[in-house]
């Protein structure tokens, strides 16, 4: 299972630190230390933590915007079968779902808590805005 650092953790979940380390100061997240001495996040517990926290995006009522098309997030569930599987991920307060092959999960190494960035390449695009013309 992979460790993340502190910073690594305030920067996937969008927030500083010192945020992080209150958290593990509360007992909201478990930290333990690695190797060299630093606190770290087991990758499962932060992917968790991720998706009960998740905030749900603002509403775009007067807001004009366009989302990019690369989101880099937490995995938080993987189901698979014999050929297919649906990888679940919390890229900031966006869920982002993708299927793929099993083979392809299994030479991603693709688990809870392992940190992905989910590119996406669409024909359709909507942009909308609350401006009028």
């Amino acid at each position: 299972m992979p460790a993340i650092r502190i910073r690594d953790a305030a920067t996937l979940l969008g927030v500083s630190d010192d945020t992080v380390r209150r958290w593990v100061d509360g007992g909201s997240l478990v930290a333990t230390t690695d190797d060299a001495g630093r606190k770290v996040i087991e990758g499962a517990d932060l992917a968790a933590f991720a998706v009960r926290n998740a905030a749900p995006p603002p509403d775009p009522v007067g807001v004009a915007s366009s989302a990019r098309n690369r989101f880099v997030g937490l995995v938080t569930a993987v189901t698979s079968d014999r050929v297919m599987s649906e990888v679940q991920m919390q890229c900031g307060p966006f869920t982002v779902v993708s299927l793929m092959s099993t083979e392809s999960v299994r030479q991603l190494g693709l688990e809870p808590g392992v940190v992905a960035v989910a590119a996406v390449k669409a024909t359709t695009v909507v942009v909308e805005t609350a401006g009028e013309r």
